[in-house]
């Protein structure tokens, strides 16, 4: 790839399947090594609030700061590829990220805890933005989808990451000592795990890309379309349990597990996503899960007991896990600027997933949760009218459009 995306490879471009699948499962890895960190750093942030003195007003500020950070670090991900090599741009961010996991427990109040959160987004973004264009790359050279199972992966790693914070939270441990000891495992772990990624480097005629530009117009329509499937996630994810305790009267213990169910639903489809998206191609796929994640919307809103509604949030889990990584692969095909589109529409998602979880407490308490739900279903439906945007062409490693049905079906 070109531009200011993934570096061009100027090293032959026929690799033996072996190399291949060695990089798949080695981006694989980063994956979840990524989610990883976000697991346990999320166990742990009641430990930090109590140890920061916070409100939950100025907690709900700080966690704004991983966002920003994000946003305004991801485009830089294309140039430092470009100088570096994918391979060690790779290595790199993604040690600042792991290693960035421990910041966050070290500050004393607000106003550092706000810059190390900053710091800690800032990393993630720019970590998310290489693997993902590395994650694309990989997949063209393969010739078949795989970018559903990598944010698989990615689901997977969260969960085990959470399960680790889990026990430590129970056994009192410090945040200190338990995110140091987990930053220093996940950085050893990537190292390891960048070795087997694609090593890609820049032509040198290449011109190397700016450090800040607009994401292109494609981007913008493609990352629409993420925006309403992460906004549905943010909303399954942070307001399920509550929605079964208070409109339903669930027992707290069966409300909270619909979250765990939810986010184990999303990660099994995404694992399993890579053979339908093969078999139906990505805008037919998108297009039904859009109506999946509907009729899933529907059935809460219309709920009078809790299993018709935690069978409504399963169907919106399976309707909407496959559409951001199918919006990432179709980004980085989209244009002569990989990460640029990447970084675009990963920016419109982390807007989305910022904002879903107040937009829908702000309506609830304007109106209802029924309400809010409803425009979750809305939001689904506008998954069935925007899939056709992720029908791009897939690319050969040379660059060159790939035949017709090699990744689409459509």
């Amino acid at each position: 790839m070109a531009g200011n995306g993934v570096p061009r490879d100027v090293t032959p471009t026929s690799l033996p399947r072996s190399d291949l699948r060695r990089a798949r499962w080695a981006v694989a890895a980063v994956f979840l090594i990524h989610g990883s960190v976000t697991g346990n750093f999320a166990t742990r942030i009641p430990w930090i609030q109590d140890h920061t003195a916070l409100s939950p007003g100025q907690l709900g500020l700080a966690l704004a700061f991983p966002a920003i950070g994000a946003s305004l670090a991801m485009p830089l991900a294309g140039r430092i590829s470009h100088r570096f090599g994918a391979r060690a741009a790779l290595r790199g961010l993604l040690a600042l990220w792991t290693l960035s996991l421990v910041l966050p427990a070290l500050s004393p109040g607000l106003y550092t805890l706000c810059p190390a959160l900053l710091v800690y987004g800032a990393a993630s973004g720019t970590a998310d933005v290489a693997m993902n264009a590395l994650g694309v790359e990989t997949e063209d050279r393969l010739g078949r989808p795989i970018m559903s199972g990598l944010h698989g992966m990615w689901s997977v790693g969260a969960l085990l990451g959470s399960a680790a914070g889990t026990v430590a939270a129970h056994a009192d441990w410090d945040a200190r000592l338990h995110l140091a000891g987990a930053a220093l495992v996940l950085t050893l772990l990537g190292a390891l795990a960048c070795r087997g990624v694609l090593d890609l480097r820049s032509a040198p005629e290449e011109h190397p890309p700016p450090r800040f530009a607009l994401p292109p117009r494609s981007a913008l329509v493609i990352g629409a379309v993420g925006f309403c499937a992460v906004f549905a996630e943010g909303a399954g994810l942070d307001w399920s349990a509550v929605y079964l305790r208070d409109r339903l009267g669930t027992d707290p213990g069966l409300a909270a597990a619909s979250t765990t169910a939810f986010a184990c639903t999303m990660a099994a489809a995404r694992l399993a996503g890579d053979k339908v998206v093969a078999r139906f191609g990505a805008m037919r796929t998108v297009r039904a899960g859009g109506a999946l994640a509907a009729a899933g919307g529907l059935l809460v809103v219309l709920a009078r007991h809790p299993a018709a509604a935690m069978a409504g949030f399963g169907l919106m889990g399976l309707g909407i896990a496959v559409v951001v990584p199918l919006a990432f692969a179709a980004a980085g095909r989209s244009g002569p600027a990989p990460s640029q589109a990447i970084a675009g529409v990963a920016t419109i998602t982390y807007t989305s997933g910022l904002i879903a979880p107040s937009a829908i407490g702000g309506i609830a308490q304007a109106t209802s949760l029924t309400v809010s739900f409803a425009l979750v279903t809305a939001l689904a439906c506008g998954l069935v009218g925007g899939a056709g945007v992720l029908r791009v062409p897939a690319r050969t490693a040379s660059g060159a459009p790939a035949a017709a049905g090699d990744l689409e079906r459509s």
